[in-house]
């Protein structure tokens, strides 16, 4: 008999287990090498099959083969694709904020602190391409999607690059006539286009070696001239 049978008999266990592989997700990362978790499975295959066809055109029967699951195991977790895509998404950012509050926290100057986050943005699109192509195209494709995005988590980018900006205009730092709004703006696009250049390359580099040059050109307009 599969085991990813959902008779009657075994919703219970089922339900159980799925609360679990939930929690042990949230533990480890979802996008992460160690998630073996089928929540964490499920997930990881879906950013990979959403890179490879297009989100419109992947199928939940996709997902379910490349993460070594029954159909019905997907729904389990999900209700539908676009819940798969947006809770892909949730994590990875939880994921990324966490990591970088944490470091920003041990480093003194705004400008390196600035700099400091824009190399791990991007570090960590650059660890994972599949992820990266997602966010940069399929998710710009719907209005919706792009908008809920922006109003959960783009917003807590932002707010702490505008943090970061105002700390150091306060120091003397960065130039007070700038607007900490559109200095985060400039800083998010700059690197938003550097993550779009690197997947159209047909060149291989690392993503991350771009941010010192790219910061150094962006914080040169932002900072106070001699």
């Amino acid at each position: 008999m599969n085991n990813d049978s959902t008779s009657p008999d075994s919703k219970g266990p089922r339900k159980r287990e799925a609360a679990a592989n939930v929690a042990e997700a949230h533990s480890l990362g979802i996008l992460s090498a160690d998630s073996n978790s089928k929540y964490g499975r499920i997930l990881n295959a879906a950013i990979a099959v959403f890179a490879d066809n297009g989100y419109f055109q992947s199928r939940i029967s996709d997902i379910a083969r490349k993460a070594d699951v029954a159909d019905g195991t997907v729904y389990l977790y999900f209700k539908n694709k676009e819940q798969i895509l947006m809770a892909a998404l949730d994590l990875a950012f939880h994921r990324f904020m966490d990591v970088a509050k944490d470091e920003l926290k041990t480093i003194p100057g705004p400008r390196e602190r600035l700099l400091r986050l824009a190399e791990l943005h991007l570090e960590k699109m650059g660890e994972n391409r599949g992820l990266a192509m997602v966010f940069q195209t399929e998710v710009r494709q719907s209005q919706r999607f792009l908008m809920e995005f922006s109003h959960k988590h783009l917003v807590e980018y932002f707010n702490l690059v505008r943090e970061i900006v105002r700390e150091g205009q306060e120091a003397g730092i960065f130039r007070k006539e700038v607007s900490d709004k559109i200095a985060a703006n400039c800083i998010f696009g700059a690197l938003d286009a550097m993550v779009t250049s690197w997947l159209l390359s047909e060149k291989t580099y690392r993503l991350s070696n771009a941010a010192p040059a790219l910061m150094d050109v962006v914080l040169k307009g932002l900072e106070v001239r001699a």
